[in-house]
């Protein structure tokens, strides 16, 4: 996918060319295939400077030592991609304090009803729209409390729309579509950290009051610089140079699973580790649900079947029926109580 913020001029000069520069060419036509509010394509100077930009990040790096990897045997190079998806988690590991501290704000506006959205893209607006879209089957979630914005919109979750993102503007409508505001928190997801598409979204909840987070895998990235919280997981150049859906990749997963778990936790969706607020929609979910009650009460089979079927199949109500000695309709009011938190309504119950 390309990636520029260069302006919509084009110059005529070719690189290299004699002092006096050719006149610019009229503007071409927009391209068809661009989507509506994209760049247009950059000039021969701004290709330039973008290009200056890119051999700068340690995302884009050459690695001279794996020059010749492509003549290696299939059992080297998985060895060799092996130990470099290693050193993932270490780089994760070094920028825990700042993820907590992101967790933390971010479950406090969730808590208050607001909405947790994230935004990037290529395959960092995919992995978002991923983390999002497992909200609701694991922690009953509302569709919209966790949600996902990509470049390009849903198109670009199976193939790439060139241009979408690099225009600070697409991405600034997507979010004002979704009506972000002061109770939100947007999360941008960028590898290199200077994705126009995430840092334009960060840029404008910014503005709206919303909390802001910055993920990409650069130091000292344009993205951080605009976010209120910056997490910059450095995991070095790449195997295939510039293939940031290698080690960047899998450092973004990890971080947007420990964003959208923890916070998770905080909110009272588990108990221990258990996922109590699971919403069984699948025979596979509905024996977890009974394994979930299980595991949380040691109950007999038939106090777990009665209490789910007095709950409506509710995991974490069910669990109160049975550690709280209340009915349905009870656990259901001491929950809402207790904002959704199980271990507070069981205070409750035993008085």
């Amino acid at each position: 996918m390309a990636s520029s913020s260069a302006s919509s001029s084009a110059s005529a000069a070719a690189a290299g060319s004699a002092a006096s520069p050719a006149p610019s060419d009229p503007p071409a036509p927009p391209d068809a295939s661009t989507p509506a509010g994209a760049s247009p394509a950059p000039s021969a100077q701004a290709r330039g400077t973008l290009r200056a930009e890119l051999a700068a990040l340690t995302t884009e790096a050459f690695r001279p030592d794996l020059a010749d990897i492509d003549r290696l045997p299939t059992l080297d190079i998985a060895r060799i991609m092996n130990g470099e998806d290693a050193g993932v988690p270490a780089a994760v590991a070094a920028r825990l304090p700042e993820i907590a501290a992101a967790i933390d704000a971010t479950a406090a506006r969730m808590a208050r009803g607001g909405r947790l959205v994230y935004a990037g893209a290529g395959t960092a607006g995919r992995l978002g729209v991923l983390d999002a879209s497992e909200c609701p089957p694991t922690f009953n979630t509302d569709p919209s409390q966790v949600t996902g914005v990509i470049a390009g919109g849903a198109a670009a979750l199976v193939t790439a729309v060139e241009g979408a993102e690099d225009s600070k503007e697409l991405a600034a409508g997507d979010l004002a579509a979704l009506g972000v505001g002061p109770a939100d928190t947007v999360v941008g997801v960028s590898a290199s950290g200077r994705t126009p598409y995430a840092v334009g979204a960060v840029e404008h909840a910014r503005a709206a009051g919303a909390l802001t987070i910055g993920v990409s895998c650069n130091a000292g990235s344009p993205l951080g610089r605009a976010a209120d919280h910056a997490v910059e997981v450095v995991v070095g150049p790449e195997l295939l140079t510039g293939s940031t859906r290698l080690k960047a990749g899998t450092a973004q997963k990890l971080v947007l699973n420990m964003l959208s778990t923890i916070t998770m936790i905080r909110l009272g969706k588990t108990y221990g580790n258990l996922m109590v607020d699971v919403r069984a929609t699948n025979d596979k979910l509905r024996a977890r649900s009974r394994q979930i009650v299980a595991l949380a009460t040691g109950a007999s089979e038939q106090e777990i079947e009665a209490a789910l079927t007095e709950t409506g199949g509710e995991v974490k109500h069910a669990i109160l029926v049975v550690l709280g000695g209340v009915d349905g309709r009870t656990a259901a009011r001491l929950l809402d109580e207790s904002g959704g938190h199980l271990r507070t309504a069981l205070r409750t119950a035993h008085g």
